[in-house]
């Protein structure tokens, strides 16, 4: 290529030498923030920190949910309420069937102290004895039952005779042959009584 002509006689200005290492290349800018790692989410679920998942739900759906929720633990609450009380139900139960049985064993005892002493034979330290047996078997709930002038009870009275009267309104127990006994709303066996009443059309059922 043919330099132009000098003007004015000035030589041409040095053309700028390019070379491998001698040219400088633009000077590097502040770091693009483009560039910057993505921030750490939470690990497993592909949220950043600090993320609410109620955040923009509506406030109609968060109220149900509270409700099922509440309701859920109301429901929970009273089903382990009634196991509860069933398994305090059933211990008594337990319990009151053993003492029952216990104290079913002892009534020939009871029934041989009542026999003694309508024979004046339970006197002096036998006498004292025998008090405290009945008081420790009525403190586990014994109660002995039965009395002339009581009505006639099918359900707690067992009648040996009975002496038809129109004297009387209602079959009345007129003599208590052995007492009867129970333990709260458990009869341990019923009172054999003497009965008098109606006439037979409407006597009790006597033991042959």
């Amino acid at each position: 290529m043919n330099r132009p002509p000098h003007v004015h006689g000035l030589p041409h200005p040095p053309l700028a030498l390019v070379g491998h290492g001698s040219a400088k290349g633009p000077e590097p800018g502040p770091p693009d923030v483009t560039d910057r790692p993505a921030e750490r989410t939470e690990q497993g679920t592909g949220r950043p920190p600090g993320h609410d998942e109620s955040a923009g739900r509506p406030e109609a759906v968060l109220y149900a949910e509270l409700r099922e929720r509440t309701a859920d633990l109301q429901r929970l609450k009273a089903e382990y309420d009634n196991y509860r009380k069933r398994v305090h139900r059933d211990r008594l139960a337990v319990g009151e069937i053993a003492v029952a049985n216990v104290l079913s064993r002892l009534l020939p005892v009871l029934d041989s102290l009542a026999e003694a002493t309508e024979q004046g034979e339970v006197t002096g330290g036998f006498q004292r004895v025998a008090e405290a047996l009945r008081a420790e078997l009525g403190a586990l709930g014994l109660q002995a039952f039965g009395a002339a002038g009581d009505p006639f009870d099918p359900l707690m009275h067992e009648a040996v005779t009975f002496t038809p009267t129109d004297r009387l309104e209602q079959a009345m127990c007129t003599e208590v042959l052995r007492l009867g006994y129970r333990v709260g709303d458990r009869l341990l066996r019923p009172a054999q009584v003497a009965v008098a009443g109606e006439p037979p059309a409407a006597a009790p059922h006597v033991r042959p």
